[in-house]
């Protein structure tokens, strides 16, 4: 079985993000995100745009790829516990972008099947990832909350919030290039 070239660039694109994301989400911006939160997003486009070109079994293939490459370049990059949480949240989260979009693909509005399971996956994503990734690192406590109703959780917590906040509104920026490259990826099933 080959693989089409745009199937090519897609798993090579993913693998970067991946591999650049897992480097970057080891410095934090403050106590509510990484810099990795600004990267990641962009592997969902990539699924999405294979999903719509090729369908969900090319597009699961992209993910397979990206993901094993993503890890070996990720214990180079950051650490391996980084890199195995990164390993086992993309490969859950890119499979359920992947059937979520399938699903909603000709369902409503254009703009409906990206959004939707690029937000669905980056809530699995966040929540796995920033779990298995500094859980009994011993980072520090901080505080959440309004005056008056304050708790102290690890740091990870916080930069899993932000992270995701900072992925919901990616999503929805990522709408324009995808609307842009839709002419691109035209449905070409092999």
């Amino acid at each position: 079985m080959t693989f089409p070239r745009g199937m090519m660039i897609g798993a090579v694109v993913m693998t970067v993000i991946v591999a650049a994301s897992n480097y970057l989400v080891q410095f934090p911006v403050n106590d509510w995100v990484t810099w990795g939160a600004f990267t990641y997003p962009v592997a969902f486009l990539v699924t999405d745009l294979t999903n719509r070109a090729y369908g969900p079994a090319r597009a699961r293939q992209v993910v397979y790829v990206g993901f094993a490459l993503a890890v070996i370049l990720s214990i180079v990059l950051a650490t391996p516990q980084i890199a195995l949480a990164s390993g086992a949240a993309f490969l859950v989260a890119q499979l359920l972008d992947v059937k979520l979009f399938e699903r909603l693909q000709h369902r409503g509005s254009w703009w409906t099947a990206p959004l939707v399971s690029s937000s669905v996956a980056s809530a699995v994503d966040t929540a796995l990832f920033f779990s298995i990734a500094f859980i009994g690192t011993g980072m520090p406590m901080v505080a959440m909350g309004a005056a008056g109703f304050e708790v102290s959780v690890p740091l990870w917590v916080t930069l899993g919030l932000g992270d995701y906040a900072v992925k919901l509104l990616l999503a929805l920026s990522m709408l324009i290039p995808f609307r842009v490259l839709m002419q691109l990826t035209r449905p070409q099933r092999v």
